[in-house]
């Protein structure tokens, strides 16, 4: 035993003390229940996921779970079609020249809105749960796909700036 440390090693620590001075208690015995809920920190399959509130939808069984996931995937698709929105109401307020402080002000509110909806989707998404993941970016991608892609039904074809391009100066199509 070479240094003196009494077999303990060099990285041994006391352990942790309480305010009084006594020693932490021993952690509660494998398999009993206690008030504080097992947080994953990495992803997981399973339908008893805490997302957003403590105990949703937890072990209620798969119906509160699958509500869960189209809860998440609701809310990333009304992000999208948020983001969507604001920037039409962006482009109609530039081409009008100068916007008013209302257009302005209701830009501040959808951005605040968005950015809140984003936060809680990236929360959902921290419960480490795969389900979650898979819905929050298949929410993201309906929103996209249904708010902002160019693609219509008819196979009308081109992106927006294909049609102003072939748009005449008067706005005929020639």
């Amino acid at each position: 035993m070479a240094g003196g440390d009494g077999g303990m090693g060099p990285m041994a620590m006391a352990p942790p003390h309480h305010a009084a001075g006594k020693p932490a208690p021993p952690p509660p015995p494998a398999g009993s229940s206690s008030h504080m809920s097992m947080m994953h920190m990495t992803f997981f399959w399973g339908d008893r996921a805490v997302v957003l509130f403590p105990g949703w939808p937890g072990a209620r069984g798969g119906g509160a779970y699958a509500l869960c996931l189209l809860f998440v995937l609701a809310l990333a698709a009304l992000t999208e079609a948020l983001a969507a929105a604001s920037r039409c109401v962006a482009r109609r307020a530039s081409r009008a020249g100068s916007a008013p402080a209302s257009t302005a002000a209701l830009l501040a509110a959808a951005h605040a809105a968005r950015m809140g909806m984003a936060y809680l989707v990236m929360l959902a998404v921290m419960s480490f749960n795969g389900g979650v993941l898979l819905a929050a970016v298949a929410g993201h991608a309906l929103g996209f796909l249904l708010a902002r892609s160019r693609v219509h039904p008819g196979g009308g074809g081109g992106a927006a700036g294909d049609r102003e391009v072939a748009a005449g100066p008067d706005g005929s199509k020639a």
